[in-house]
């Protein structure tokens, strides 16, 4: 298996985009290209990489300067630029199967036969997403966790007609960038952790709405009860209402099952826009 990994493509520049761009630029040292339609998200996206280096240097957790790590990031706008030399694209967009769909067909019309072409999507189906390219075989799961740069967890999925070859690149991949990979056998609804963490957030959810208890002592019983780092209740506000509701309505559609349905609280605190962290208001107030 001959792979050189020089030059990688990251789509989107969300919190994932952000983390996973973070990541190849400190762990490689491959350029890193990140692909924005608006130069001022480019621009944003950047700038928050840089205070994230400054913390990070401050603090002597980095192994090079800031600068050096910077400077192999490409902030780019032209969808042919980004991607006529890449070797790996990763696409972490808005979980839009359209938005996917005319990301994906771009990437493969204009990256090189070789590139692979990798998902960070927590919830649609890799072969589908395959389906809009006509190299099926190096289309791939990427599944990263939050934040990015501190969760060692990487998911590889396999689409119907992913090869054997390509998960094995990207697994030697995932382990030279620091991170423990683990793979999904199936194309299976929301793969490993969101099918089991999802329908808990959900019931946690449940629990608020049927005045079972307070979410502060939600989550101070799953906490210290089941030994969770954050409570279900923060981290519903940490993922955004809205994607969960998203992502629970894929796997009730995708399973059949009740048991994925967004409870009925969810559903109106996304009508509100009480999304969580990123309207500093959702099951709590942020400053």
């Amino acid at each position: 298996m001959s792979y050189q990994l020089k030059e990688v493509t990251v789509i989107g520049t969300g919190i994932m985009g952000l983390g996973i761009v973070q990541v190849f630029s400190q762990k490689t040292k491959c350029k890193v290209n990140i692909l924005s339609r608006k130069q001022e998200s480019l621009e944003n996206a950047m700038k928050k990489i840089e205070n994230t280096l400054d913390k990070l240097e401050k603090k002597g957790r980095l192994e090079e300067s800031k600068e050096d790590i910077i400077a192999r990031i490409n902030p780019v706008i032209d969808i042919e630029e980004a991607f006529s030399n890449t070797d790996l694209v990763i696409e972490s967009v808005i979980e839009r199967i359209d938005v996917k769909e005319k990301n994906f067909k771009n990437a493969d019309r204009f990256s090189p036969p070789n590139a692979i072409l990798a998902t960070n999507t927590s919830s649609f189906s890799i072969t589908q997403i395959a389906s809009f390219t006509q190299r099926p075989e190096k289309v791939v799961g990427m599944h990263f966790f939050n934040p990015a740069p501190v969760l060692k967890l990487v998911e590889i999925v396999r689409g119907n007609k992913t090869s054997d070859e390509t998960v094995n690149i990207i697994k030697r991949i995932c382990e030279e960038i620091g991170k423990e990979p683990v793979i999904c056998k199936k194309d299976s609804p929301a793969f490993i952790v969101n099918r089991i963490l999802f329908p808990a957030l959900n019931e946690a959810a449940s629990l608020v709405e049927e005045g079972v208890a307070d979410p502060e002592d939600i989550d101070k019983a799953v906490k210290l009860g089941l030994n969770w780092p954050m409570g279900p209740i923060e981290l519903l506000d940490l993922i955004g209402i809205d994607t969960t509701v998203e992502i629970l309505n894929s796997l009730s559609g995708r399973l059949n099952e009740s048991k994925y349905r967004p409870s009925s609280l969810l559903v109106r605190m996304v009508k509100v826009r009480n999304l969580g962290r990123k309207t500093k208001n959702g099951f709590y107030k942020y400053d």
